[in-house]
C-alpha cells in the first residue's frame, strides 16, 4: 500500500507541475497580444522591428505605405488608418515629429479615438508640447482609454539595438502595462511622473544635448582651423575634461567616428528643425 501511495503522489506532482507549466505558458502567450504602432519613420520602424523580434503581433500604420513594407515582410500587419490600428489593438505606440501630427492621429477624421476601445492602453513616444500631452491625455480619458507619455532618448542607433531611454509620464497603476512593452524597445524605463512629465524631462535632456553638441562643434571647427588633426582632437577631448556625448558617442565631425550620422552624409540624425520647435514649444 506505502508503494502504491508514493507512486500515486508522485504521478500527482507530476500532473500539478504539468498543469503549473500549461497555466504559465498559457497567461504568456496571452500577454503576447496584438501591439498597434502608427509611425515608421527613422526611429519608429527600429521600434516595432524589436516588437516583432520579442514576439509580439505589431499591426502599423503611417501616413507614408512605402515606409511599412519592410516591417510588413518582417510579419506585421499593415492598415490604413490610426483608426483601423484602434480597432484591432488594445495596446497602442505612436512615434510621430511633431505636435499637430499627434493631434491629427489622435483625435483627426480616421484618427485614434475615433475607433478607440474602452480600456486601451496609449503611449506616446513622439517629443512634444507638453500641453498637447495633457489635452491628449483628457481626449483618451472621455473616451475611456489611458495615455501615457513615453518620449525617448538615444537616436536611431540605440532604437535599432534596442537600447534607448524611455521618460515616462502617466498613471501610475498603468506603469507596468507599458514598461512591459518599452523593455522591448529600450535599456532604460523611468517613471517620471503625471502625464507631462516624461516630455517635460525630455525637452531639458535635449536642451542640454543642444548646448554640449553646439558646443563640440564649435570646439571641433576651432582645432581643424588651428591646424589639429580632427580624430586626435576628439581623442584628447574624450581623455580630458571637455568630454560629453556629442565628444565621444556622437562626433558631428565627418571621419572622426563611424556609426553616426556625419559618417553619412548627416542622414538619419535629429535634426535641428525638429530640436528648435521642441524646445521653443515647451517653453513658451
Amino acid at each position: 500500500m506505502a508503494a502504491l501511495f508514493r507512486v500515486s503522489r508522485t504521478l500527482s506532482l507530476r500532473w500539478s507541475r504539468r498543469v503549473d507549466l500549461a497555466f504559465v505558458s498559457s497567461r504568456s502567450m496571452a500577454s503576447k497580444t496584438p501591439v498597434g504602432f502608427v509611425g515608421l519613420g527613422n526611429m519608429g520602424s527600429p521600434m516595432a522591428k524589436n516588437l516583432l523580434k520579442n514576439g509580439y503581433p505589431v499591426i502599423a500604420t503611417d501616413v507614408f505605405p512605402g515606409s511599412c513594407k519592410e516591417l510588413q515582410d518582417m510579419g506585421a500587419q499593415v492598415v490604413d488608418s490610426p483608426g483601423e490600428v484602434a480597432e484591432k489593438a488594445d495596446r497602442i505606440i505612436t512615434m510621430l515629429p511633431s505636435s499637430p501630427n499627434v493631434i491629427e492621429v489622435y483625435t483627426g477624421p480616421n484618427g485614434i479615438l475615433k475607433k478607440v476601445k474602452k480600456g486601451t492602453l496609449l503611449i506616446d513616444s513622439s517629443t512634444i508640447d507638453p500641453s498637447v500631452t495633457k489635452e491628449m491625455a483628457l481626449a483618451a480619458e472621455k473616451m475611456g482609454a489611458v495615455f501615457m507619455d513615453a518620449p525617448v532618448s538615444g537616436g536611431v542607433g540605440a532604437a535599432s539595438m534596442a537600447k534607448l531611454t524611455f521618460m515616462v509620464g502617466g498613471v501610475k497603476e498603468e506603469y507596468n502595462a507599458a514598461q512591459e512593452l518599452l523593455t522591448c524597445m529600450g535599456a532604460n524605463v523611468v517613471y517620471c511622473g503625471q502625464v507631462g512629465t516624461g516630455q517635460a524631462a525630455k525637452i531639458c535632456n535635449n536642451m542640454l544635448l543642444a548646448i554640449g553638441m553646439i558646443g563640440t562643434a564649435e570646439t571641433m571647427n576651432l582645432g581643424i582651423r588651428l591646424g589639429l588633426d580632427p580624430k586626435l582632437l576628439a581623442q584628447i577631448l574624450n581623455m580630458s575634461s571637455g568630454r560629453c556625448w556629442s565628444s565621444d558617442t556622437y562626433n558631428p565631425v565627418p571621419g572622426v567616428m563611424e556609426g553616426v550620422p556625419s559618417a553619412n552624409n548627416y542622414q538619419g540624425g535629429f535634426g535641428t528643425t525638429l530640436m528648435a520647435k521642441e524646445t521653443v514649444s515647451s517653453v513658451r
